[in-house]
This record gives C-alpha cells, structure tokens and sequence, in this order.
C-alpha cells in the first residue's frame, strides 16, 4: 500500500482495459478511447526519460512517483534550478501541440487526458 492506504497499483478493472503500445519496455500504460478523447492510465518500472514531442491538449495528475516536465522551454516552478518536479496530486497542463519533454522515475503513476481520441496506438492482444 502507498501512503494513505492507496494500492500501489492500478485497480484491475483499469488494467483489463486495452493496453497503450507507448514505446518504452519500461513504460506500461492502458487506454479509455471515446469521441471526444482518451484517459491513459500509465506506470513506469525504471526511470524513463521521453524526448521532446508534440501532440494534443492534455490534462494530467501524478498519482505516485514523480514526474520531472517541461513545456515549450519553460521552467515554470524551479526545483532544482532546472526542471519543473511534479509529486503525487500535482496537476499539469501540456497546451496543444506544445514542445515537451518528460522523465519519470521508478513508481511513477499517472492519468492523463488527451483530447485526441486516437493519439494512442493500442497494443495487438
């Protein structure tokens, strides 16, 4: 369990959804399409560093872990002197088509919105 008597996973109804081929081993993540959008519900088991890219609007929280970002150059809150560090509850915003870049560490958890319903490929099961 996690601080606060959080599981330190995923609920299973969560990971029966169709997993998101997302481009690291390190990196696992499942996916909730709709119209308007998808949710990731995504992990990392090592440390991951994801190169700058670019894609629709998203709305993000840390759920555990951490989670270092940065958006289009900007250091909006310095810790560090370099890096924004997002913890468990801190929310993001990454505005569409943003250059961004990101690092997360081993326990990392978060969910995302994305406003692009088909943004993620989903893996063949």
């Amino acid at each position: 369990m996690a601080p606060g008597g959080m599981p330190r996973e995923f609920p299973s109804f969560v990971r029966t959804l169709p997993e998101a081929d997302l481009g690291y081993p390190a990196l696992r993540g499942w996916v909730l399409q709709g119209e308007r959008g998808c949710v990731l519900y995504w992990e990392a088991v090592t440390e991951v560093a994801l190169p700058e890219h670019c894609h629709a609007e998203c709305w993000g929280v840390v759920v555990d872990g951490r989670m270092e970002l940065m958006v289009d150059g900007r250091l909006e809150l310095m810790v560090d002197g370099y890096t924004r560090v997002y913890t468990r509850g801190d929310l993001y915003v990454v505005p569409p088509q943003a250059r961004h870049r990101a690092r997360v560490f081993p326990g990392f958890r978060g969910v995302e919105h994305l406003s692009d319903p088909d943004l993620l490929p989903v893996r063949k099961r």
